[in-house]
């Protein structure tokens, strides 16, 4: 029996690769680096199941490519706004995302942000590295304490939900949050938690504002220059969530004049490109998209991708389809 074809846009963890090896005719990218929109195209015309990453663009134009083989996209990430997916159902691909598995590994890193934002973390390590530390002092480079303070969470889905619980029972932080539709009256009680219904009410309130919304054209600059005079002056905004949702300019000017402490941020508008403001920057921490970075955590993933098309081959429904 012919195996289907499978053609993978990135390097995936080796255990994962192996695996497609076993079950599929697969096509894997040794050097890792991004495919081009032709290169897309083509492997829609000669597989059966295209996996993708969250930093694929699978635009309207590649999709509609003529000669298509392809049925299935798997995308290797919870989001999936790196696809038209307005133009996958009408060209009669399934696409599947890979929820659930990384929810824990980006609170972590969403709480680690906030940690380094409000204890200045980035700033005091540049500082050692290019030795210009001159010893302790009283007064020097003073931060702000986590524990006891106010978190206010835009986005009550699972990593939101995973960041409360460390925040709440590991720091003893109040858990303030706004989701588009209101929160089940059990869960916020789990966190001692209270709901919003504006974002700007929890902006207002908040010590340390954590981003937990989906990316795409609803939340585009949801935290533009008006919400971000909403902060408290002492307030920390961090982003683990899509990088479009904050706009860049008006947070660098936020920051450069101090009209908010800090921020943390994990996701960037145009990565791997990101506004050169940001490196101008002390008071703010800057990490590579880590937030699901753990062998454990893209082990599972690629995995799941694997049960969707594995379903999909069978004639059977994938768990995660998203169209």
């Amino acid at each position: 029996m012919t195996k289907p074809k499978v053609i993978v846009t990135r390097k995936w963890p080796d255990a994962v690769e192996a695996s497609l090896k076993e079950l599929y005719d697969v096509r894997l990218n040794v050097t890792d680096s991004p495919m081009s929109a032709d290169e897309l195209k083509a492997a829609l015309q000669s597989a059966d199941a295209l996996l993708t990453t969250v930093t694929d663009p699978i635009s309207a134009e590649i999709l509609s490519v003529p000669g298509k083989r392809c049925k299935i996209i798997g995308n290797f990430g919870v989001g999936y706004n790196n696809i038209d997916i307005e133009a996958a159902k009408r060209e009669g691909i399934v696409v599947t995302n890979t929820p659930h598995v990384l929810t824990d590994c980006t609170a972590d890193i969403a709480m680690l942000l906030l940690l380094m934002s409000a204890r200045r973390a980035s700033e005091g390590d540049r500082l050692v590295r290019n030795n210009h530390w001159t010893g302790w002092g009283p007064t020097h480079m003073l931060g702000q304490k986590v524990t006891g303070k106010t978190l206010g969470l835009i986005g009550f889905g699972r990593i939101a939900q995973a960041m409360a619980r460390k925040a709440h029972f590991g720091f003893g932080m109040k858990i303030i949050c706004y989701a588009p539709r209101a929160t089940l009256p059990e869960i916020l009680c789990e966190f001692d938690a209270t709901y919003y219904t504006t974002v700007d009410e929890v902006l207002t309130q908040a010590d340390f504002i954590s981003l937990h919304c989906p990316g795409g054209a609803a939340t585009k600059h949801l935290i533009n220059e008006e919400r971000l005079k909403l902060m408290k002056p002492t307030a920390h905004l961090i982003n683990t969530a899509r990088g479009d949702v904050v706009d860049s300019k008006a947070l660098i000017e936020a920051l450069k004049v101090n009209r908010i402490a800090g921020a943390g941020l994990d996701v960037f508008e145009g990565e791997p490109a990101i506004d050169p403001g940001f490196r101008e920057l002390d008071n703010v921490a800057l990490l590579p998209h880590l937030g699901s970075a753990t062998m454990e955590t893209r082990v599972a993933m690629g995995n799941r991708v694997m049960t969707n098309i594995a379903a999909f081959f069978a004639g059977q429904e994938p768990g995660d389809r998203v169209v």
